[in-house]
């Protein structure tokens, strides 16, 4: 016999700071190719969408119906990129924190408190504070990190279609065999990260052959 449906993450971190409150997250830090989303979320205490938690722990499915729910019934939210030009020339962590920024200056309410997922408070333009596994703490940051997921992962869809034969549509990116067998094969595109020394490593090995 099944329980009730989990209901997710609340609110408490939310209450304890100065309202209008943001969740912010990011994704894609990790990936070899296309740029990093992030993206802020202020939500309405009194309609939190019904299972909220880390992106990394729902399906695909569920995140892409919970990011509609958290896009309807949000007070305000907001999706904004760093592009790999941007990570090359700031580094990965710099281009992070601009790619909050913008999401959070992209907000149609201002925030008067950042809740931001990880160990580091970024210059958002208000007060902040940084929350160490915070989307599996706060039902604002998780809500971030979803629709920062749902937003990448579609934008890498697209990138599938304009650089084909990489496999961007499956692993987004990421230095999984099947995208290291494809740049063994074709070489780096545009939107690789050759910033990344890893990925130049890869790349050595192929010119060596």
């Amino acid at each position: 016999m099944r329980g009730p449906p989990r209901r997710g993450l609340g609110m408490a971190l939310e209450l304890a700071r100065p309202a209008p409150v943001c969740g912010v997250d990011e994704a894609g830090r990790g990936p070899w190719a296309g740029p990093v989303s992030a993206a802020a979320v202020i939500l309405d205490p009194l309609d939190i969408p019904v299972g909220l938690d880390d992106s990394k722990k729902l399906t695909e499915a569920t995140r892409d119906a919970l990011a509609r729910q958290i896009q309807a019934r949000a007070v305000a939210c907001s999706v904004a990129f760093a592009s790999v030009a941007e990570i090359a020339q700031l580094n990965i962590l710099q281009a992070t924190g601009l790619a909050m920024r913008r999401a959070v200056q992209g907000l149609k309410v201002a925030p008067a408190f950042a809740l931001i997922d990880g160990n580091r408070v970024f210059d958002l333009g208000c007060p902040g504070e940084a929350v160490v596994k915070g989307d599996g703490r706060s039902a604002s940051i998780a809500a971030a990190s979803i629709l920062a997921k749902t937003a990448r992962d579609r934008l890498m869809v697209s990138m599938d279609a304009t650089f084909p034969g990489y496999g961007f549509a499956d692993h987004k990116g990421y230095g999984v065999p099947a995208h290291i067998e494809a740049l063994m094969r074709l070489g780096p595109c545009p939107e690789h990260r050759m910033s990344y020394r890893a990925l130049q490593a890869r790349l050595a090995r192929r010119t060596a052959l």
